[in-house]
């Protein structure tokens, strides 16, 4: 069974809870890992993540209760072969627009005859040629999540998810504040009511769906929305926003020697 569905499927009035892995960092990965998240994205789109360091990653993260998601640069057969061979087993995949491109998606995923994902014997995926009758076993132990990130994308939403092999949906809340007109505007409210849109369309086909937000506040709406998994922020986000924090409340208290308040830093919902 893979571990990211059981999260999903043993949720009940919990939704599970992750965060964003943007430091490519092996430590800071692990450290994330033990404070308490369900999940979290291992993401290699917009972070200089490549092959050897996600296995790094992998390593760290399997040394936590974190179930690892390994967000791909792209939709691409190669880079998916490599990344499930590298041992990830819940791929998450961005800018989806269709039900084509999401029968792609799963289709890399897969071994013959349900997909094109190419064989090897010797491989982090198969415990080095240890799991025995690995290439027939192993389509059930993937899961893939597809990435809704534009009006175009929420306007295929029930296609897509009718498409074979495709376990759950995420709707990006930047790139879709991009794609109506509003960049960095996460909370607008046309943003805000296509998000609410396409967590009433999923909760109506019965398919999982889930988002980030950049503070709990925020998250929080968007669990009253209806998504179903939720991440809060990123590793180096949460840092920058401690480490501004503490920065402002020094400085304040160099200027208000008896004032003690630890301001919230300068953090706002332009990102994670």
């Amino acid at each position: 069974m893979n571990p990211f569905r059981q999260l999903l499927r043993a949720r009940g009035s919990r939704s599970p809870v992750g965060t964003w892995v943007m430091s490519a960092s092996p430590i800071v990965a692990e450290a994330v890992g033990t404070a308490g998240f369900d999940w979290g994205v291992l993401d290699m789109e917009h972070t200089p993540l490549d092959l050897m360091e996600l296995v790094h990653l992998l390593q760290a993260v399997g040394n936590t209760k974190m179930v690892p998601v390994v967000r791909v640069p792209w939709n691409n057969p190669v880079t998916v072969k490599r990344v499930l061979d590298a041992g990830a087993q819940t791929l998450l995949f961005p800018f989806v627009q269709n039900a084509d491109e999401a029968r792609a998606a799963v289709a890399a995923t897969r071994y013959p005859p349900e997909g094109i994902r190419g064989m090897a014997a010797m491989g982090r995926a198969s415990r080095f040629g240890t799991i025995p009758d690995y290439f027939k076993t192993a389509n059930r132990s993937i899961c893939v999540i597809v990435q809704i990130e534009t009006p175009q994308a929420a306007a295929q939403l029930e296609a897509i998810a009718a498409v074979p092999g495709v376990d759950a949906l995420f709707v990006g809340p930047a790139d879709l504040s991009g794609a109506l007109g509003h960049p960095g505007e996460l909370t607008h409210p046309d943003v805000m009511a296509l998000m609410a849109d396409c967590a009433r369309r999923a909760q109506a086909l019965g398919k999982a769906i889930g988002t980030v937000g950049g503070t709990p506040e925020v998250v929080t709406r968007y669990r009253a929305m209806g998504y179903d998994y939720v991440a809060i922020a990123s590793d180096l986000g949460l840092l920058m926003r401690g480490a501004q924090a503490a920065v402002q409340a020094l400085r304040t208290e160099a200027t208000q020697p008896h004032v003690h308040t630890l301001h919230q830093g300068t953090h706002t919902e332009t990102g994670y």
